[in-house]
C-alpha cells in the first residue's frame, strides 16, 4: 500500500493534468447538453447542476472567481454556505498537496521545466527559511508565486506531514474570507452585477483598470520583496 501511494506522489503531476484534462471535457459536454439555450443560462444550469465539483477543480486551481461564484450561489440558496467553504478549501489544499509532491519526487523534471523561474524559487526558498511556516499559510495570498512556494517546499525536506496540516488549515481559511463576505453581500454584489451586465460599455473600463491595478500592486510588491532578501 505504501509503495502504491509513494508511486500516485511521485506521478503526482501527470495525475493533475490528466484530471483537468477530463474535468473541462466533461464540463464542455454537459454544457452543450444543457437543457436551456443561451451561453449563460447553459452556464447557470452546470453550476447549478454540478457546482461542488466545479468548486473542487476551480480550488485546485486557487481561482477566487470560482470562490466568488460559490459566495453568490450560497445567497441565492442554490449552495449550502458551509459545504462551499468545505469543498472550496479542500479543493485549494488538493491542488498544494500536488503541486508540493511535484517537487517532492520530481525535482529534475521541476530543475528543467521551470529553469526560467529559478529567482522565484530562490526567493521561496529564502521565505521559508526567514519566516517558517506562516510562508505556507500565506502563500495563497501571493501573486506570482502560488504555484512556485508549494513545489519549492517540497524540493527541500520540510516535513510533508506539517506542510499538509497547515495547507489544510490555510485552505479553509482561505475558502471562509473569499466566500463569506461575498455571501453575506450577496444582495448588493447582484444588483452591481445586473447594472454592470445592462451598462457594460461603463463596467468594461472600470474593470480593466481595476484589475491592472491589482496586478501592478501584486508586482511591485513582489519586486521589492525580492530586493529586500
Amino acid at each position: 500500500m505504501q509503495k502504491y501511494f509513494r508511486k500516485l506522489q511521485t506521478h503526482s503531476g501527470k495525475i493533475l493534468a490528466a484530471f483537468l484534462i477530463v474535468f473541462f471535457s466533461f464540463l464542455a459536454y454537459n454544457l452543450y447538453q444543457a437543457p436551456v439555450s443561451g451561453f449563460e443560462n447553459k452556464f447557470m444550469f452546470l453550476l447549478k447542476e454540478y457546482g461542488y465539483i466545479i468548486l473542487f477543480a476551480w480550488g485546485m486551481l486557487e481561482g477566487e472567481a470560482g470562490l466568488i461564484m460559490a459566495g453568490l450561489l450560497s445567497h441565492t440558496g442554490d449552495m449550502t454556505l458551509y459545504i462551499a467553504i468545505f469543498v472550496a478549501g479542500l479543493g485549494g489544499f488538493a491542488g498544494d498537496q500536488v503541486y508540493f509532491y511535484i517537487g517532492r519526487f520530481n525535482k529534475a523534471y521541476v530543475y528543467k521545466k521551470f529553469r526560467g523561474q529559478r529567482r522565484k524559487f530562490a526567493l521561496a526558498h529564502l521565505l521559508l527559511k526567514k519566516h517558517g511556516w506562516p510562508i505556507i499559510f500565506m502563500q495563497r495570498y501571493m501573486y506570482g508565486m502560488r504555484t512556485i512556494i508549494p513545489i519549492s517546499i517540497g524540493i527541500t525536506r520540510y516535513s510533508a506531514k506539517m506542510f499538509a496540516f497547515i495547507n489544510l488549515i490555510s485552505a479553509w481559511c482561505w475558502a471562509t474570507i473569499t466566500i463569506l463576505p461575498v455571501w453575506y453581500f450577496g444582495e448588493e454584489i447582484l444588483v452591481v452585477l445586473h447594472w454592470a451586465k445592462e451598462h457594460w460599455y461603463f463596467a468594461l473600463p472600470f474593470a480593466l483598470v481595476f484589475g491592472g491595478s491589482i496586478i501592478y500592486y501584486f508586482n511591485k510588491a513582489s519586486k521589492k520583496k525580492e530586493k529586500e532578501l
